[in-house]
């Protein structure tokens, strides 16, 4: 890495509709991507299914690490993303 340039993380997340499904998608920030898909700017399909919460995120290194992680888990079932989604949950609320 160049000495100017900032170390990005890349992120895959689940955001939680109010309907129940999963939204599964890549961000460098996802608090600022929950926000602009709340805002009605982000994806189209989920403009009638907000608001939505961001239910897991997972960290990689390397932006190809991530979209490869994100494709997969894409093809996974609801009850998969569930469960990420609830251990996930959990952990964070015992951090606080």
């Amino acid at each position: 890495m160049k000495r100017d340039q900032v170390a990005v993380s890349h992120h895959v997340y689940l955001a939680l509709t109010k309907d129940g499904s999963y939204y599964c998608g890549y961000a460098v920030d996802t608090d600022a991507r929950i926000a602009v898909h709340n805002a009605g700017r982000g994806s189209k399909i989920l403009r009638g299914k907000r608001p939505v919460m961001l239910a897991y995120t997972r960290v990689f290194a390397s932006k190809s690490a991530a979209l490869r992680y994100e494709s997969s888990l894409k093809r996974r079932s609801h009850a998969h993303k569930r469960t990420l989604s609830v251990r996930w949950l959990a952990r964070m609320r015992s951090r606080l």
